[in-house]
């Protein structure tokens, strides 16, 4: 009882030193709570025969009706398959390029061209997804498109369910590999100087120091990012989706968050769109403690609270 007494004294005593900054911190909680927790509520009409006119409370509860509807469409294999292949893809390709591009970086000791090299990487970032997608259908149009003009054909690249993935993948590489070195080259710029110092004269190549000095200090890092990125493996960007999906590529752009979308605002199937979304989060959730369970082994450093 005595150190529950000392340790609630403690607690009011922090709180009363730091009161402006406990006040600050409810801001993001409110926020947080507001848009975050309370929208949970709605969850249950993927449980219910959703009408507008009842109100939540009034709609008939189905139970797994609409998650056994889903299960026995003939496009959810299909869905499910393209979803996991783009998002793992995407991780497996995306993911070590800004590592690598960190690594280079950190090598360059002119700081003029240090800047306007990661400034040039960083730009693509600041383009919307309706822009790029605009830019992809004119650089791979069948007529005067530049990847055209440079191959010598005139093959309509998003007409090609092949070719799908390999566009949306390079085009996410090209957008955000820049914008992703950020975290890494900070962690980069707080290693001791003294260990390249150390290293320059026991005579190590640049290799070396990449390999002993560079790359350890990154793992924690890269443990944290991989264990988010698997976090929203399954979370594929609509609006770029949407807007390069044609009939013709459907068969591998066909993903669970345009089929949602579809769903939920053009046919107003609320509950059933619900249905689906609940699916790919619990996905979501499963893989992100496959992924973290995995990478403690790797690492002691990152924990998943």
């Amino acid at each position: 009882m005595k150190e529950k007494t000392i340790t609630k004294k403690k607690l009011s005593d922090l709180i009363r030193e730091n009161w402006q900054l406990y006040l600050m911190l409810l801001v993001p909680l409110a926020l947080t709570i507001i848009y975050k927790y309370l929208p949970m509520w709605g969850i249950q009409i993927a449980f219910r025969d959703f009408k507008a006119s009842r109100g939540i409370w009034g709609s008939e509860w189905v139970g797994l009706e609409w998650f056994k509807r889903f299960f026995a469409s003939p496009n959810c294999v299909r869905m499910i398959k393209n979803t996991f292949l783009l998002s793992f893809y995407s991780l497996l390709w995306s993911f070590p390029i800004p590592i690598i591009l960190s690594l280079m970086l950190n090598q360059l000791r002119f700081k003029k061209l240090k800047t306007t090299v990661q400034t040039i990487l960083y730009a693509p970032h600041f383009i919307s997804i309706m822009v790029v997608c605009g830019m992809l259908h004119i650089f791979l149009s069948p007529s005067g498109g530049l990847i055209n003009l440079l191959l010598g054909t005139n093959i309509d690249f998003l007409s090609e369910a092949s070719a799908f993935r390999t566009i949306y993948i390079a085009s996410g590489i090209w957008q955000d590999a820049g914008w992703g070195i950020i975290v890494y080259m900070a962690t980069l710029s707080s290693v001791d100087a003294s260990l390249y110092e150390a290293a320059k004269i026991d005579g190590a190549s640049m290799f070396q120091r990449i390999m002993n000095i560079d790359l350890p200090a990154l793992v924690p890092m890269i443990v944290l990012m991989l264990i988010m990125s698997a976090g929203n493996l399954m979370n594929i960007g609509f609006e770029k989706v949407w807007l390069l999906q044609t009939d013709l590529n459907k068969a591998t752009s066909d993903v669970m968050a345009v089929y949602v979308y579809q769903q939920g605002i053009e046919h107003a199937k609320y509950s059933y769109a619900t249905a689906v979304g609940l699916f790919n989060t619990v996905i979501n959730i499963i893989l992100l403690v496959i992924v973290n369970k995995l990478v403690k082994r790797v690492s002691d450093d990152v924990r998943f609270v």
